[in-house]
């Protein structure tokens, strides 16, 4: 690959990282849009496939994905570089609010991005459309299309509920050997070097993070904020909607425990306040929603200078999102080593129309999350809501226009809204 070629696809990575919004399945429809249909880096069923191992392993599954695509298209390189450009803007952003928030209130100026959130399911609906008609195409993947959207639409917000339906559905589509008959295969060798970097920074990060609080180590927050965070990164199923959750429960709640309180351990610790404002930003700004990261990190050593809250942002952004880069690095070469077998052929046709189900319901579900969060009687901002929705779902799908000119339109709109 020409250095050329590496810099047209990170310009791209680049435009995916300022115009995503909604987590990987609204990311989804906009990665089929620019890299499968514009670009032609990968195929419908490829997409398809890393977006149903990234749903199954721990970790931001919106970066794997596009981290996977980086490693399709130029290797461990272009990987590496891919994750840098798809985290840099947002992580950025939110270093910048948090270094700011105790110096100026900035929420007042994200009431122009109210309308983002219909843009954002209509970009997972018009992927939806768009895949529909390559995966489900008989009676068993048309009833595993249904199982997976009303499974998703009931359990949205449980972490287990899409690798369920994956698992499910793979096995859903082996009862019949018909369609994909065994054949004699031949194995091939599975590297090791990601998941052997991974492991090693998992034991050394905790062996530092321990012994710098133990010694009390003049900067020990930041050897605290790595491990922390790496692993978050680990154990997270679920994406920003269960690690939200899970770093309140550190970074607020633990800090004011009895049992921190009677050790007398300077622990991390950052205000009700000041997390729910990060966690609040992070959903209307594009790019990984585990960017909150950038912004907890800056917070938790606030009493310390500039120079060193830019190293915890830094610390926690990567300690976050590396154990997602290194495992799914690991797991693409093992899932295509899978793919061999008759059993795993013949589950992957039950996945991909799960995964369709999956975004399906997803679309219902964030309209109903819609519905309801709209005051009561406020109908003018419902049926805005709607027809941005359905607008901007004729537009992707029929027209394809590019989505980075209706980032910017709902933005106009909800600018002018302000106005009336």
């Amino acid at each position: 690959m020409t250095f050329k070629h590496y810099i047209s696809f990170l310009k791209d990575v680049l435009l995916h990282s300022i115009t995503s919004f909604g987590g990987p399945q609204a990311n989804l429809g906009l990665l089929q849009s620019r890299f499968v249909n514009k670009r032609k880096d990968l195929t419908d069923e490829e997409l398809m496939e890393y977006n149903a191992l990234c749903q199954l392993l721990p970790g931001a599954s919106a970066t794997q994905n596009i981290v996977l695509i980086g490693f399709k298209v130029g290797g461990y390189t272009l990987a590496s570089l891919t994750l840098l450009v798809w985290i840099f803007p947002a992580c950025t952003f939110m270093t910048f609010i948090a270094i700011m928030y105790d110096r100026q209130n900035f929420s007042a100026g994200f009431s122009m991005l109210a309308y983002l959130k219909p843009m954002t399911i209509a970009f997972i609906l018009s992927a939806t459309f768009l895949l529909f008609k390559k995966s489900v195409y008989n009676p068993i993947t048309k009833w595993i299309f249904v199982g997976a959207s009303l499974a998703v639409l009931v359990g949205f917000k449980s972490p287990w509920t899409i690798p369920v339906v994956i698992m499910l559905a793979g096995i859903a589509t082996n009862f019949s050997k018909k369609r994909i008959p065994e054949v004699p295969i031949q194995k091939t060798k599975i590297k090791t070097r990601a998941i052997f970097i991974f492991l090693i920074l998992f034991v050394v990060a905790g062996f530092l993070s321990e012994k710098a609080t133990r010694n009390n180590w003049p900067h020990q927050k930041v050897f605290n904020l790595f491990e922390t965070n790496y692993r978050f990164g680990t154990f997270v199923f679920g994406g920003g909607d269960v690690l939200i959750p899970l770093m309140y429960e550190q970074y607020v709640t633990r800090p004011s425990s009895d049992k921190i309180i009677k050790s007398k351990r300077d622990v991390i610790k950052i205000s009700s306040d000041a997390f729910l404002t990060g966690a609040g930003i992070v959903r209307a700004v594009p790019g990984p929603v585990w960017s909150v990261a950038s912004f907890m990190g800056a917070l938790a050593v606030n009493d310390k200078n500039l120079y060193w809250q830019i190293i915890g942002a830094f610390t926690a952004t990567l300690g976050v999102f590396l154990p997602s880069f290194f495992i799914a690095l690991f797991a693409l070469p093992l899932w295509q080593n899978l793919k061999k077998y008759a059993i795993v052929l013949r589950s992957l046709e039950g996945i991909h129309a799960a995964v369709v189900g999956i975004m399906l319901g997803a679309s219902f579900y964030l309209s109903k999350d819609l519905i309801s969060s709209v005051k009561l009687f406020s109908w003018p901002i419902l049926t805005l809501n709607f027809a941005i929705l359905i607008t901007c779902t004729y537009l992707l799908y029929f027209k394809k226009i590019a989505t980075h000119w209706l980032v910017l339109a709902v933005i106009a709109i909800g600018g002018l809204s302000l106005l009336f």
